[in-house]
């Protein structure tokens, strides 16, 4: 049975094939070619993936990233679909879906709409529910550097506090656009925003959310 992370991962990777490499995508200096090596660095090589959140181990991770970024973009595609090595700990269901569904989906998005005639997908909603689960166990750590407090609401009015304090600014929208928001795609993010008119802009236009 089909995964939501072995789903997105093969959307993913079909999405940087048609865009092709030196395409843009919404990572800050990353073309597609930089957003597949990415991916790859982080399901099979763990001795340099841990410089995406241990600054010490940066300098590592940007020397491997390069040497994979230099790899044919055919390769890296392949690399992708396949998924991670043998004994990878992303090859075990629980992991590659606690681990890899919001990964792939906000990859997809970073690639599809960073190009001028995107269009929305249209999400089922047993996947935004998904999205909804991981969201509540993750607002508090990717929220954490948010200049105002902030909440995020689905459309339903359920809420989840992604950082406490005061002002307050309520971003609502549906789970996959919320999940964008709080990632640090503000500006791409089909949200509205709620609050004190300088604690909305500061939220909107800063830089301090996601990791």
């Amino acid at each position: 049975m089909s995964t939501f992370a072995k789903r997105e991962r093969l959307l993913l990777a079909d999405l940087l094939e048609t865009a092709g490499p030196g395409a843009p995508t919404l990572c800050e200096g990353w073309e597609t070619q930089d957003l597949a090596a990415h991916v790859v660095v982080r399901e099979r090589r763990p001795d340099a993936a841990g410089g995406i959140l241990i600054k010490q181990l940066a300098p590592r991770l940007d020397k491997v990233m390069a040497e994979f970024a230099a790899k044919p973009y055919e390769e890296l595609i392949q690399l992708i679909r396949t998924g991670p090595p043998r004994f990878s700990p992303f090859q075990l269901k629980q992991i590659d879906e606690a681990s890899n569904t919001i990964e792939f989906y906000v990859h997809t998005e970073d690639v599809r709409r960073a190009q001028t005639d995107w269009t929305a997908r249209e999400l089922d909603p047993v996947f935004q529910d998904a999205l909804w689960s991981r969201l509540e166990r993750t607002a508090r750590l990717m929220g954490r550097g948010s200049p105002t407090g902030l909440v995020l609401r689905r459309a339903d009015g359920r809420t989840v506090v992604a950082q406490r304090g005061a002002p307050v600014v309520t971003v609502t929208g549906e789970p996959s656009e919320l999940l964008l928001f709080l990632y640090g795609r503000q500006n791409a993010a089909k949200v509205e925003l709620d609050g004190d008119e300088d604690a909305v802009e500061k939220l909107h236009s800063g830089k301090q959310l996601g990791i």
